[in-house]
């Protein structure tokens, strides 16, 4: 603090009365966290931040839960909806969890920090009886009527399934109970003894393995509004005095007197209740309000918004809207509540404040820039001086473990030597005057009393490091994939051993030699017909070329049939032999039989932060398997995007280096090298792992000095692209070769490739295999494992087909940018590209919009997909260069502009690119009238759609 002021930044002034305002000024988001921490400390109840939006309560969550610690004020979210006011959507289950969970602490919250975009202060919310009032506490040792409980789980909204997955589900099998309440993290299983709780404990969904013991439950209602026989009585007789005309005629009014909860159905809290409460009903009287610089301008924002989005819908019939006052409260009636409590004003002044007028100013800023310059002859000059100035101690913070240790090797190659520290309280109290610790921090701090500088990774490089993503476990069945002959279909295409492709048109009952026997009947070109007796059916198979509808009929008796087998034969002999000599090679020189150290391989699974699917733990073991075998491995791993194929290859590259070996990691871009590179030091930080890139972001020297260790064996582990294939590349000791996405290889790659083939263990990372490597793995050529199973809380993603339309656009767009997200735009012709990205400003307008294409400068167009990485814009128009792209978690929702000209398998792949997260996603496939389209194309688009969350848009027949 400054010297009029005479307070510490551990001692912040606070606000002594209701009513009273004091202004914070010269803070920067890192000191804004650190002074709201201690406030929390000292402050007699809660404090309740009020952020801009959700990306700022994101990044503030961060810096307060490192400042704070474990022992430290807790640190609350009541988190937005993720919808736009007004809309069809309705919040995700998790979401509401955390939201009544949150509700349910506040009026008896005594101390800790309540961080929320204000956008969320301003929603109308249920009573706060209906929240704490309707709890149900169930003890262990408790007698359960069980008829009863079940009647009340279905009155306080939870669904009855078969098994349980996600928040507000409840299943009863016999003496088990399984439920998860809201707010909880896991869900809980109670055991039954007749009518008495003899036990409470933690399952897995997935597994269904019993966790750890619980003495109580209890049971928050799973919605924010009643589905009571009450509750839609006062419902239905709101609506008929809200709104004119024939309710029936309106679905919102129909579902819900049936007891269902319709998309959207938020927007209509009110008529649940005889009146409504706000979040400073829920408050304790105590409570301090913190809102930071910028709330003030996002409320009134988000208040034009709800103005502009009710204008909009106003004359929707079916759905009649409540007015904006009646589901949100306005910025003035914010700001009223606002000035009758104790409230401080947070912001970065440009002119010192006025202490009489409540302003105060700390003594606290930035860091003065100390980026690396790698060019420069001295690149950590910057840094040096800064510390050699500067008078205290320094704490340098990396995102991740692996980004920790590459922190630690540059430090110590300009001659610093940071310790390692667990946290900002063990920072404060010891006494080592440079200190490393992992936290995601965006921006630095620098304290004159007492004298402290936190300095994070990204001022010293320039970058940021995604976010962790949370997982929950999801369940599949992979023996989906294979389907039979007796699903086949009127005019399905089959093929018969003998005569070639024909067309199913059923079974046909025929008497020879007077015995009446069942045919199938196959239609040929010409109309020919061929019956063929179900006895024979093994001579059937089906069709699995093009698409059905195109299929090319052969002629009976042509010998057209018998010249196709033929030149098939032929093009086997030839990848037979061709196979042959690398088989042999492969034969002739045994492989390498790696020894698996079970405690080392245990412990390094052990950091895998997720829950393993089945079939990843099946994919997993196989490869493990065949590395500990005398032969040379051969397996594709073939599974969906974002799936969890990475895992296999890092569990694969642990047991090769473990045995002394080295890994080459070959990926088609050199933004996935850089991604994976990031991603494998993460998993070998607290392993004596080398693992290195070699790419162009690398200079001359730099490859040089790479390739030469690489000679040596001193690297590990290296993960390059065609790069790594180059004549002056060579390996000390290579054992694993791992290839991402093999189609992206040319012919010559992989002639690279198949000199390496004979020599070393060879794993394959694909999810949409070339024909060549498919049909070598199902002929068993090459061993395949599936990963079919979706990833830990990989929400189904909510597919819509749709016609262009600015509004819908707009909506789709909004919506993801509200919660801090970001939107691919997918138009696939370059030469009207930036007319598209200008059309989608005008649409969206003050949103930040950038232009990628695979006939940009390949340095630009890096920069661009580097520059979305690390989320610098909002939205992305491209064309399908994005299909096998980077992983962008922040990016669920895409639009595809004239996705009717697109491939099924394309279309599949480019869906992909979101709901990489816990998010839901959104996907809007954007086409002609079903009239100006083919037949195929409406098939695909069917396909796309009920591959995912059924959409709402138009029909497609």
């Amino acid at each position: 603090m400054t010297d009029a002021a005479h307070h510490s930044p551990f001692a912040p002034p606070l606000p002594e009365r209701p009513g009273q305002r004091l202004v914070w000024g010269h803070l920067p988001p890192a000191a804004s966290a650190l002074a709201l921490v201690e406030a929390a400390r000292r402050h007699a109840g809660p404090l309740v931040v009020l952020a801009p939006d959700t990306p700022t309560v994101d990044r503030l969550a961060d810096a307060l839960h490192f400042f704070a610690g474990t022992d430290g004020p807790a640190v609350l979210g009541l988190p937005d909806w993720e919808t736009l006011p007004y809309d069809l959507f309705s919040p995700h289950q998790d979401i509401v969890s955390e939201r009544l969970a949150t509700l349910y602490r506040l009026p008896e919250l005594a101390r800790g920090l309540l961080l929320l975009p204000v956008a969320t202060v301003m929603q109308r919310l249920p009573p706060v009886p209906y929240v704490t009032g309707n709890v149900l506490l169930l003890d262990r040792g408790a007698r359960l009527d069980v008829d009863a409980l079940r009647r009340r789980l279905v009155d306080a909204g939870y669904r009855a399934v078969a098994q349980v997955m996600e928040h507000g589900e409840f299943a009863l099998r016999g003496a088990l109970l399984d439920l998860f309440p809201m707010g909880r993290e896991a869900p809980l299983r109670l055991d039954l003894f007749d009518d008495e709780i003899e036990s409470i404990r933690e399952f897995d969904p997935e597994t269904q393995r019993s966790g750890a013991t619980v003495a109580r439950v209890r049971l928050l209602p799973a919605r924010e509004f009643p589905l009571t026989d009450d509750g839609i009585a006062r419902f239905r007789q709101a609506w008929r005095v809200r709104f004119e005309g024939d309710p029936g005629r309106c679905p919102v009014y129909r579902d819900v007197g049936q007891g269902l909860a319709p998309g959207g159905i938020e927007s209509y809290l009110p008529l649940f209740f005889e009146s409504t409460a706000t979040l400073f009903d829920y408050l304790p009287s105590d409570s301090l309000f913190v809102r930071l610089d910028g709330a003030a301008e996002a409320a009134d924002a988000f208040w034009a918004q709800i103005e502009s989005r009710h204008a909009q819908r106003a004359h929707d019939t079916e759905r009649p809207l409540l007015a904006p006052g009646e589901l949100y409260l306005d910025p003035a009636t914010v700001n009223a509540a606002l000035k009758s409590a104790r409230r401080l004003e947070v912001g970065v002044a440009e002119t010192p404040l006025d202490r009489a007028r409540g302003g105060v100013n700390f003594a606290a800023t930035t860091p003065p820039p100390v980026a690396v310059q790698a060019r420069a002859p001295d690149p950590a000059g910057a840094l040096k001086r800064f510390l050699d100035g500067f008078p205290g101690r320094v704490l340098f913070t990396a995102e991740s473990a692996g980004r920790r240790e590459v922190l630690l090797e540059l430090l110590r190659g300009w001659g610093l030597d940071p310790q390692a520290t667990d946290g900002w309280a063990a920072f404060v109290t010891g006494t080592q005057p440079l200190g490393l610790a992992v936290v995601p921090l965006d921006q630095g701090l620098q304290l004159d009393a007492p004298s402290l500088a936190v300095i994070p990774e990204s001022l010293l490089l320039g970058e940021r490091t995604p976010q962790q993503r949370r997982r929950r476990r999801r369940g599949g069945d992979p023996e989906q994939v294979v389907r039979n002959l007796t699903e086949l279909q009127h005019g399905a295409p089959v093929v018969h051993e003998e005569h070639g492709i024909g067309r199913y048109l059923g079974l046909q009952t025929m008497t020879v030699a007077e015995v009446a026997t069942e045919f199938l009947t196959l239609e040929y070109a010409d109309g020919d017909r061929l019956y063929v007796p179900v006895a024979s059916l093994g001579l059937i198979s089906r069709y699995t070329g093009a698409e059905p509808d195109k299929a090319p009929l052969h002629k009976l008796g042509s010998g057209q049939w018998e010249r196709i087998r033929r030149k098939a034969a032929q093009q086997v002999r030839d990848v037979a032999a061709e196979l042959l000599d690398v088989y042999a090679r492969r034969a002739a020189r045994e492989g390498h039989a790696f020894r698996l150290d079970e405690a080392d391989y245990r412990a390094f699974c052990a950091g895998f932060p997720f829950e393993e699917t089945a079939d990843q733990a099946a994919a997993i073991a196989a490869v493990v398997e065949d590395m500990c075998q005398g032969r040379p491995m051969d397996r594709v791993v073939c599974g969906d995007v974002g799936f969890g194929k990475t895992e296999v290859a890092m569990r694969a590259a642990f047991v090769a280096v473990q045995g002394g070996r080295q890994v080459a990691v070959l990926v088609p871009t050199t933004l996935l090298a850089e991604q994976h590179e990031q991603n494998f030091r993460d998993r070998f930080a607290d392993w004596p792992v080398r693992v290195e890139a070699l790419s162009r972001f690398r200079s001359k020297t730099e490859q040089r000095v790479l390739l030469a260790d690489l000679a040596a064996g001193k690297v590990d582990v290296v993960i390059g692209t065609h790069r790594l294939l180059q004549g002056d590349v060579s390996f000390a000791d290579i054992g694993l070769v791992i290839i991402d996405e093999e189609h992206r290889f040319g012919v010559r790659h992989k002639e690279r490739i198949k000199a390496l083939r004979a020599e070393v263990d060879m794993l394959t990372l694909t999810a949409t295999p070339i024909p060549r490597t498919l049909n070598l793995s199902l002929s068993g050529l090459r061993d395949l494992s599936l990963i079919m199973t979706p990833p830990s809380e990989r929400l189904a993603i909510k597919t819509f087909v749709e016609r262009w339309d600015p509004a819908l656009i707009a909506e789709a767009i909004q919506r993801e940018l509200k919660r801090g997200g970001q939107v691919y735009f997918l138009h696939n012709h370059v030469e009207t590209i930036d007319r598209t990205a200008a059309e989608v400003e005008r649409i969206v307008p003050g949103t930040v919009v950038r232009v990628a294409h695979g006939q940009m400068p390949e340095r630009d167009l890096e920069r661009v997909m580097l520059d979305f990485y690390h989320r610098r814009f909002q939205v992305l128009v491209c064309t399908t260069i994005i299909e096998s792209g980077i992983d962008v978690p922040s990016a669920n929702t895409i639009v595809i502009d004239r996705a009717d000209r697109l491939g099924l398998a394309q279309l599949h792949q480019l869906r992909g690119r979101v709901g990489r997260s816990h998010r839901q996603a959104y996907a809007y496939l954007l086409t002609p009238h079903p009239k100006a389209m083919t037949g195929d194309a409406v098939k695909r688009l069917e396909a796309i759609q009920a591959a995912g969350e059924l959409g709402v848009g138009f029909t497609l027949a």
